[in-house]
């Protein structure tokens, strides 16, 4: 198994109603199908052997001998692949009929999952053939008999079964249909026990607005239970005497929706790889995952593929949604969280004013922004927010101009003090040549700067707002107690590609004079300035230096959120940027990417205090806790 994906498949034969040959050829035909596309769990839809509709014929011994029959058939050939299949079947046991599930891999049946909960009502009336697989009105899973088969001993009863023995093996539970939507469902039991993956077997009758309400309830399920799910549903060939089966498939995984057929497209199969990786690294970070290992499960001696090409996408930017609606909204909150984080500090500290080193770039334009909305919401005058400027050796005229214009839109008060003189002075106190430009040439500027807001902002009786942001964090790209300190970090966890995207959300919804400003900032390279423009253009542009935000983000999200191996990272980046960066470059920049971030922790152990907006933040005092002297090299030497 490569990286921990899972190929899982869902298909939904065009079979004939108590046809139990025809439709067994149907299944195998899938069945080969899927091995040629390499799957590893393949699922079909609920009675897929006789079809869900039978009627009063699932009361026929005919039938019923003739589904075991074809069972047994169904399992022999199966002898020649390696995927696992979980195929619906009506089965009888001690004198009774369950709706039921068989486990079938490489010629063997490793377990028979009787439904548990019998819809009885509308067009549903199971009852009458069924009986339902329960201990108790609490759902308590019974143990685990055993049934012949074909002369072999068959687990039956409910369970999960793992690929393989190890620790780290992909694991699956089976529930039916209504147990998706159902009070009573065994599913809740399985992820209990450990099952990451839920295969459920379907013949629903489609009606108005049903497969949304699927969809939404799985999406729910997946986020709350860390796990992912699999929803066959039964198709072409069921009868259509009193409803219809609309042949709907999809796969979510922790609330992701991966892949989908929808219903009536005539679309038999569908695939995608599901992360078992990502589920397992999630509910070792949740502590409240309740856990019941009482269940039993069943190890099918049988390795999971090795996939080159993975069927599923991994968004660009991972911190922004790609739908303009959802985006809207997203920035609005984060701005609205930023706000509402800062304008209780400044009350509980009874603070009426605000300092900003405001330097014409986009860090320092969205901690203008929110300040702006905190003095609103806390009914402060905008007329207190002192926004310094502090032109040096690598300001340019456009960032200069953009700072003292944004601060006029803005309602903010501007003062200018120009540190060149304070700068020269301390190079001659230390004993620098000022036409050296290394590191101290750099960092004397940030830290006169941060020693002019601090100071000012006693003077005042002020704050200082951080402008730094999550990206920097992240690679330390900060200056130690220079701009890496303040008195509140409103950006603290926003990282670079997102503060582009609120600002510019801001910029939408503003005047047209503040909207051609932020616009312009938008349009500025990313710099810190501190080294002398040339032509009067940027010459230290951030990204030439330690790499392009957009990969660093992509990196931070994937190690931080899911705690991702650096060859994992490695791999799905060079999938996701390919054609935007080679390969090479990629690894070369999440080589430097886990250098700094290893190498930096020292300032993020003394951060200052800000709002959390994200799942992904660095906070010491609750969501990144690391040594400063941790060793990268085996991270880096693993890729």
């Amino acid at each position: 198994m490569k990286h921990g994906f899972l190929r899982v498949g869902a298909v939904s034969p065009d079979i004939k109603i108590a046809n139990c040959k025809y439709n067994s050829l149907k299944i195998s035909e899938a069945m080969s199908i899927a091995e040629e596309n390499e799957c590893d769990l393949l699922v079909f839809p609920e009675l897929s052997l006789t079809g869900y509709t039978c009627g009063d014929l699932f009361l026929q011994e005919h039938l019923i001998n003739s589904c075991i029959d074809e069972l047994k058939e169904i399992v022999e050939r199966s002898a020649s692949y390696t995927c696992v299949y979980v195929v619906g079947l009506p089965f009888p046991y001690c004198g009774k009929l369950y709706n039921a599930a068989a486990v079938i891999c490489q010629g063997e049946i490793y377990g028979i999952v009787p439904k548990q909960t019998i819809p009885n009502y509308g067009d549903m009336y199971e009852a009458r053939y069924f009986t339902p697989y329960t201990k108790s009105e609490s759902l308590q899973f019974c143990p685990v008999e055993y049934v012949n088969v074909g002369g072999e001993n068959i687990p039956f009863g409910n369970m999960i079964f793992s690929f393989g023995c190890e620790a780290n093996s992909p694991t699956f539970g089976v529930e039916f249909a209504e147990e998706l939507i159902s009070q009573k469902s065994s599913s809740e039991a399985l992820i209990a026990g450990g099952a990451q993956i839920i295969c459920n077997l379907s013949a629903a009758s489609e009606i108005v607005g049903k497969s949304e309400y699927r969809k939404t309830v799985a999406e729910a399920f997946t986020g709350k239970n860390i796990c992912a799910y699999v929803y066959c549903e039964a198709g072409d060939g069921e009868s259509t005497s009193d409803s219809v089966c609309s042949g709907q498939k999809f796969i979510y995984e922790n609330s992701k929706l991966l892949s989908e057929v929808l219903p009536f497209s005539g679309a038999e199969m569908l695939f995608a790889d599901i992360d078992t990786e990502l589920i397992s690294s999630q509910r070792r970070a949740v502590n409240t995952f309740f856990e019941n290992r009482n269940i039993t499960t069943i190890y099918i001696p049988c390795e999971v593929k090795e996939h080159n090409e993975i069927l599923r996408e991994y968004p660009k930017t991972p911190f922004i949604p790609e739908c303009p609606q959802k985006r809207a909204e997203r920035m609005a909150q984060i701005l609205n969280i930023q706000a509402h984080g800062l304008k209780r500090r400044l009350m509980h500290i009874n603070s009426k004013t605000a300092v900003i080193g405001l330097s014409g770039g986009l860090d320092s334009t969205l901690a203008l922004i929110v300040t702006a909305r905190a003095f609103d919401l806390a009914g402060l005058d905008r007329s207190n927010i002192h926004c310094i400027t502090m032109p040096c050796f690598g300001t340019t005229n456009r960032t200069y101009n953009n700072a003292c214009l944004l601060a006029k839109q803005i309602g903010a008060s501007l003062l200018e003090i120009n540190i060149k003189d304070a700068v020269i002075c301390h190079f001659k106190d230390i004993g620098h040549d000022i036409e050296k430009h290394d590191i101290t040439y750099e960092n004397s500027q940030a830290r006169e700067r941060t020693q002019i807001l601090m100071d000012y902002a006693n003077k005042i009786n002020g704050i200082v707002i951080g402008t730094g942001d999550l990206s920097e964090l992240a690679l330390g790209w900060a200056t130690y107690n220079g701009d890496h300190m303040s008195m509140y970090g409103v950006n603290a966890s926003i990282p670079k590609t997102l503060v582009r995207h609120i600002v510019k959300y801001y910029a939408d919804i503003s005047d047209e004079a503040l909207k051609s400003i932020l616009f312009d900032i938008l349009d500025t390279p990313v710099s810190p300035e501190l080294l002398p423009p040339e032509n009067g253009e940027i010459s230290q542009k951030t990204e030439d230096l330690v790499g392009p935000y957009e990969l660093h983000d992509f990196f931070l999200y994937y190690f931080k959120r899911y705690g991702f191996k650096p060859e994992k990272i490695l791999f799905i980046a060079q999938k996701t940027f390919a054609g935007v960066f080679s390969e090479e470059i990629i690894q070369k920049w999440l080589k430097t990417f886990l250098k700094r971030f290893f190498t930096q922790q020292f300032k993020r152990s003394c951060m200052p205090d800000g709002p959390k907006v994200g799942s992904v933040a660095l906070s010491p005092r609750g969501d990144w806790r690391m040594p400063s002297d941790a060793d990268f090299s085996s991270w880096t030497e693993s890729i």
